[in-house]
């Protein structure tokens, strides 16, 4: 049912997209002047045509998946959190972090066993910490610039430094991508984006309430969540800050002594790592 709603919402998005693209969406007088986003104009369109495609297919299938029960969802976005494992490691080792990356593993074997595939988080029970790390943040961690703002069709919210993280590195760090059967790969790579969209459904409101500008107030929001999550949610004051500027997302070279913070999810597209 899934696979063929999305095939059959191609053609109309695309021509949507092209709609869009070519110049409706409506963009500020001051688009631009950020630094962080000096592709604004082209940014807000993208932006506008991911939230058409959000409120034409990807957040009704998330309301109909509420209607799960809970216990399914909770077994579902369990097992789609542990597929993140392998990169969360990775990166940790590559980032300093050789204590952190052991438990990423740990939890990996431990809830792939004995919490059935992931369905189960037995790692938790038993004090292995959840880590959130992606390549991206290792690129920042180790002093890569974020380099511009941009909004990926589809994915959402991203940076140059993140994109490429995202696209060139995250996919084959994923459990998913070796899996040889195309037809069960794609199944689990749209149930896990409903699963994602569905965990924000409580954001939306939030976010229609407190925002007078949607596109900036997420773009701002992206910024700053990711700017926290390089330096282990205790990100030190930037120069810029003080001198009253938009803070720019960089980082210093990686120190393995940071004490670790959970960061709440990001509350932009959802799209998978």
């Amino acid at each position: 049912m899934l696979t063929s709603l999305l095939r059959n919402a191609i053609a109309p998005l695309s021509v949507l997209a092209a709609i869009i693209l070519s110049g409706c969406a409506t963009v500020p007088a001051d688009s631009g002047n950020d630094p962080r986003d000096p592709i604004e104009s082209f940014n807000r369109q993208v932006f506008e045509f991911n939230d058409v495609v959000d409120r034409a297919l990807l957040k009704p299938i998330a309301e109909g998946y509420e209607y799960l029960p809970e216990p399914v969802r909770d077994c579902l976005g369990n097992a789609f959190s542990n597929f993140r494992e392998p990169s969360n490691a990775v990166n940790n080792l590559l980032q300093g972090k050789p204590v952190e990356a052991a438990s990423d593993t740990c939890r990996f074997v431990v809830n792939s066993t004995i919490g059935l595939l992931g369905c189960f988080d037995v790692a938790r029970q038993i004090g292995l910490e959840k880590h959130n790390e992606d390549f991206g943040q290792t690129l920042g961690r180790w002093g890569a610039d974020a380099g511009p703002y941009i909004v990926l069709p589809i994915f959402g919210a991203s940076t140059v430094r993140d994109a490429i993280g995202a696209l060139l590195v995250e996919a084959y760090l994923d459990p998913n991508f070796w899996i040889q059967d195309v037809a069960a790969r794609n199944w689990i790579f749209g149930v896990r984006l409903v699963d994602q969209r569905a965990q924000l459904l409580q954001a939306d409101d939030l976010i229609s309430g407190a925002a007078l500008d949607k596109y900036r107030f997420i773009r701002d929001g992206y910024l700053q969540r990711r700017r926290s999550l390089i330096y282990d949610g205790n990100p030190p004051p930037a120069a810029d800050e003080v001198d009253g500027k938009p803070p720019v997302d960089s980082a210093p070279a990686a120190d393995p002594g940071v004490k670790k913070e959970l960061v709440p999810p990001q509350s932009a597209t959802p799209a998978p790592k």
